[in-house]
């Protein structure tokens, strides 16, 4: 009787596809569940309700396209800690003369090194740059930043190694035709909409956003901490600073103790207690914290020396921005232990340029708020993807083995180009030369694995094969030519407009694996070429410019631009369409249907 069940000329199975993708898609909209945990379970419920068997609901794991993403964190390790980013910024860059001339002069070699490897990586350098090329045009980061985000997506389509949704579709389309798809065969209509958008970014600068960079918030330590000087006669001296009511006064909070010797005490307990001498430095609202120089008989300091450069070799400040998905937005720092955890003091924080005249610890925090931060061991990785910070990675030192790392990645792609041997088997020699050639270690290459990254692009296989399996696909393929006729131009348009919206909301592997078998069914039942419609599909489901949600690069230059969410949908929304045109006008001449 269930295995019977058909509405609407869908099966029970289909109606639970359905009904899934619709939970998922609220799940990453709505809440903070990691994204691999969603696929994860999306997955465990087609295998549970028998939508899919056992088999197909694990071969996503073993799909060639995920495997051949593994296997590129590998390569891409070899790249980077051998220095041959660090080389290409040195190189071509330059110094621009002008706003113009920084675009192009960004955005170029920005979208070479992000066909290659991951668009995150790519973005997370070159963000120090822009900020140096800012001050030297005299331009805010936010006029460069947002141009930096959008040619490493625009850069990722030029190959079919660049970003996940193109190998996500060429998997699907070799499983449909047994065409093997070659490394280089989106590269013509890749480089061609890149082009288009680097005159529109030039063309539409004036809708770029001039926002306060929030490090500028950041730049003299004394505009925002008040140091104040126990004298030696202090009735205080003796007690703690909880007993005496100097940890957590009107205004602000005690972030560190500077003694005499120049130890320092950081965090503060408030059991610590009080010497003559003793420097008391306060970070928030300054005109408050400074009544405490009449109400506990405190002197100004002679001598500012809370700084980055006098501080000792054991506590840094740095700066980083609140990720979008961080369990610590809406709340209080003062109502959470992050502080304690981390070994660290909030001493400040900007939002949208500017900073907050507020106790920090009291402040409601946002997305996209940007943190200063004093403590001993401030890594990226020790924080759990809550805080985000400017400054990337020390990358190694330029050497012989860059240029070893450099060849090992170009044999792998000409290997590939030229058929010589498949995608996979190039990409997994490349990963053991890096390994032999010692351009990267083990611990290194087991270090640069994503496995998170690896569980969502399984999922969306998975989903993807259930699309297509249960006759979702096919029933919205004969929906979509009832809707559109019969003319295939105006069908890939709304499939490719549809993908790119869509993209803005949910990571573009999923969109890529939900909308393949949708773009296939249609082509076929329009007796067109298939291929037409996948490429041009791989190029729409990475062209997310209009929410800061729409990538990881968008979130990653959220902060240190000081953008708001609006920002991105003035200048995005256009670009969407722009690329769109030119997709669909090079795709259909370069593949013609």
């Amino acid at each position: 009787m269930i295995e019977s069940f058909v509405f609407l000329g869908l099966s029970l199975n289909a109606w639970i596809t359905i009904v899934l993708v619709l939970v998922m898609f609220g799940l990453l909209l709505f809440t903070k569940l990691p994204a691999d945990v969603v696929f994860v379970g999306g997955m465990a419920v087609l295998l549970v309700c028998g939508v899919l068997p056992a088999k197909e609901v694990l071969s996503g794991f073993s799909s060639e396209s995920v495997v051949v993403v593994g296997v590129l964190f590998v390569v891409v390790a070899g790249l980077v800690y051998t220095g041959v980013l660090q080389w290409i910024v040195l190189h071509l860059l330059g110094n621009p003369s002008s706003y113009p001339k920084a675009i192009v002069r960004l955005m170029l070699p920005v979208a070479m090194l992000s066909s290659m490897l991951s668009n995150t990586t790519v973005v997370a350098l070159f963000i120090n740059v822009v900020k140096m090329w800012s001050k030297k045009l005299d331009v805010a980061p936010s006029k460069l930043l947002i141009s930096l985000s959008y040619a490493s997506g625009m850069g990722g389509v030029c190959t079919l190694i660049g970003t996940p949704p193109n190998l996500i579709i060429s998997g699907f389309y070799a499983r449909e035709t047994g065409v093997e798809l070659g490394v280089f065969t989106t590269t013509l209509p890749g480089l061609f909409c890149l082009a288009v958008g680097i005159l529109s970014m030039i063309a539409l600068r004036k809708l770029l956003p001039e926002r306060k960079s929030p490090e500028s918030s950041f730049e003299s330590i004394s505009d925002y901490t008040v140091e104040l000087m126990v004298p030696t006669t202090n009735p205080l001296v003796g007690q703690s600073v909880g007993e005496c009511g100097l940890m957590d006064v009107r205004g602000g909070r005690l972030v560190e103790i500077v003694r005499f010797d120049k130890e320092i005490i950081s965090p503060v307990p408030a059991d610590e207690f009080i010497l003559g001498g003793d420097r008391l430095v306060y970070s928030g609202q300054i005109d408050a914290i400074l009544d405490l120089r009449e109400t506990h008989q405190l002197v100004n300091a002679t001598h500012h020396v809370y700084s980055v450069t006098e501080m000792e070799g054991q506590r840094k400040l740095q700066t980083g921005y609140l990720a979008f998905d961080s369990d610590l937005i809406g709340k209080r720092m003062t109502d959470t232990r992050f502080e304690e955890e981390h070994d660290v003091v909030l001493v400040a924080i900007a939002r949208q340029g500017k900073r907050l005249e507020v106790s920090p610890r009291e402040a409601v925090l946002q997305a996209g708020d940007t943190l200063l931060l004093e403590g001993k061991k401030l890594r990226e990785e020790d924080f759990n993807g809550d805080v985000r910070f400017f400054d990337s990675e020390n990358i190694q030192q330029v050497n012989h083995k860059t240029l070893v790392s450099s060849g090992i990645m170009l044999a792998m792609m000409l290997l590939s180009a030229f058929h010589v041997m498949p995608l996979l088997n190039a990409c997994f020699l490349a990963a053991f030369a890096m390994i032999l050639t010692r351009c990267c270690s083990i611990e290194q290459a087991r270090k640069s694995s994503n496995w998170n990254v690896l569980m969502v692009f399984a999922g969306s296989v998975c989903l993807g094969m259930a699309i297509e399996n249960t006759g979702i696909a096919q029933k919205f393929a004969d929906g979509l030519l009832g809707m559109c006729g019969t003319n295939p131009l105006v069908v890939l348009a709304v499939i490719c407009l549809v993908g790119t919206f869509i993209t803005e909301l949910i990571s573009n592997a999923a969109a890529a694996a939900m909308f393949f078998p949708i773009a296939y069914k249609s082509a076929i039942a329009l007796g067109v070429n298939p291929l037409t419609f996948c490429v041009a599909l791989m190029i729409a489901v990475s062209s997310s410019f209009a929410t800061p949600i729409g990538s990881p690069t968008h979130m990653l230059v959220y902060g240190p631009g000081g953008y708001r969410f609006s920002d991105f949908m003035k200048i995005g929304l256009l670009m969407n369409l722009i690329i769109l045109a030119a997709n669909l006008f090079i795709v259909t001449i370069l593949f013609p249907l």
